[in-house]
């Protein structure tokens, strides 16, 4: 399994669509075999979801991220859990031991870039 973190540095992104990269963990039996950082190669409507499933991602985890953004993964056979927030090691160790649920929060408007959670 490969999960992205949308990240600003070593912290999850308050919204993944502007986010500074990706930190991205491989996963095998509830254990982290390897990650990395992705520099985030730019938002434009509708293409980390696609660019995302091509790094075969199964799910990505964010502060925040909008609608639309969440249904494109979803279509794209890619899990979200949204609401994440603090150290990207954190939050995946808390995912391995099954505590990091998503609140499903929506963020509704692009202004609010950075603000999201």
């Amino acid at each position: 399994m490969k999960i992205a973190i949308a990240s600003e540095g070593k912290n999850v992104s308050g919204h993944f669509g502007h986010c500074q990269g990706f930190t991205m963990y491989e996963i095998e039996k509830d254990k982290v075999l390897n990650s990395e950082f992705v520099p985030n190669p730019g938002h434009r409507p509708g293409f980390l979801p696609v660019f995302l499933k091509e790094q075969e991602i199964d799910m990505i985890i964010s502060g925040g991220m909008g609608g639309t953004a969440q249904e494109l993964f979803i279509d794209n056979g890619i899990d979200v859990i949204v609401g994440a927030e603090g150290p990207c090691d954190d939050v995946i160790n808390a995912y391995l031991k099954g505590e990091l649920k998503s609140t499903e929060s929506v963020c509704e408007e692009h202004s609010h870039e950075g603000h999201c959670n």
